[in-house]
């Protein structure tokens, strides 16, 4: 096996270096920050410890306002869980229709799918306003719910891994042996599919707890924000009352956690979910 040149190595090494210390360095600055007091946060050096208390400084942020935080907390947990859950389902129902079931129309309704990859979020949170306004679903938690579980990437990427990942002669056979339709799907489909599944609740997942137009747009009862919202709040107040700079950062810190776990725990079904679709 041929090994490579030295100087493409060195490169490719520096090149990685400067990209993770690019997206390293602001999680280390929160991390440090939000152990520091609202004096220390900007009376210190921003990328060093000053009387550390973590524990304090986190708790503060968790009991302000009546623990506001918590409920924003949960609420971000509801929209992403069940928002990518739910988008994960019907992708993967969506997909493995438009893979293995021949209709009139079917490339048509493919297209319009790769089109809703095109349009961005922010040009439909105007129009879902107004019309969950008519329905009378604005700031309501279903307001937020019900856009985020429609992924037209899921859809793309579940028709492009159930056509390749699942043989129609597996199909063929469990029809023989009298399963319906609806069991192949949930028995065999579902399972074949995983890596991709587990891809689309991931980036799904990610959007959602990332989205903060959509609330924006939707939500006036500060009791139904999520997170990212709760934080802009809490920011807007901060020139009135100064420690809510320590409380946000402290907020920040806590709100990517969720977000890193979940991408150490998924990290190998994500990268195989990426690749074995476009191979097999």
């Amino acid at each position: 096996m041929r090994q490579t040149p030295l100087p493409y190595r060195i490169v490719t090494a520096s090149l990685l270096t400067v990209a993770a210390v690019y997206f390293l360095v602001p999680v280390y600055w929160l991390t440090v920050s939000a152990t520091k007091s609202t004096g220390d946060l900007f009376g210190t050096f921003g990328f060093w410890f000053a009387d550390p208390r973590p524990l304090t400084r986190l708790g503060e942020v968790l009991s302000h306002d009546g623990g506001i935080y918590v409920r924003w907390f949960g609420n971000s947990l509801l929209y992403a869980g069940a928002g990518a859950v739910a988008a994960t389902l019907l992708s993967a129902a969506a997909g493995y229709a438009l893979a293995k079931f021949p209709f009139p129309g079917r490339e048509g309704i493919f297209n319009v799918v790769l089109a809703g990859v095109l349009i961005p979020g922010t040009a439909l949170a105007l129009p879902l306003y107004l019309l969950f306004s008519e329905l009378g679903l604005a700031n309501t938690y279903w307001a937020v719910l019900v856009p985020s579980v429609v992924s037209p990437f899921g859809v793309y990427l579940c028709r492009i891994y159930a056509a390749a990942a699942v043989p129609d002669s597996l199909l063929e056979a469990a029809r023989i042996d009298g399963a319906g339709e609806g069991r192949i799907f949930r028995v065999l489909v579902l399972r074949m599919m995983t890596p991709a599944l587990v891809t689309v609740f991931l980036f799904q997942f990610v959007h959602i707890w990332n989205n903060f137009f959509l609330p924006l747009v939707m939500l006036s009862d500060s009791d139904l924000y999520p997170i990212q919202l709760g934080l802009t709040g809490w920011q807007g107040y901060a020139d009135r009352q100064p420690e809510l700079y320590q409380y946000t950062v402290g907020g920040a810190f806590l709100s990517v956690l969720p977000l890193m776990v979940l991408m150490g725990v998924l990290q190998r079904y994500w990268r195989t979910g990426l690749t074995e679709g476009s191979v097999k």
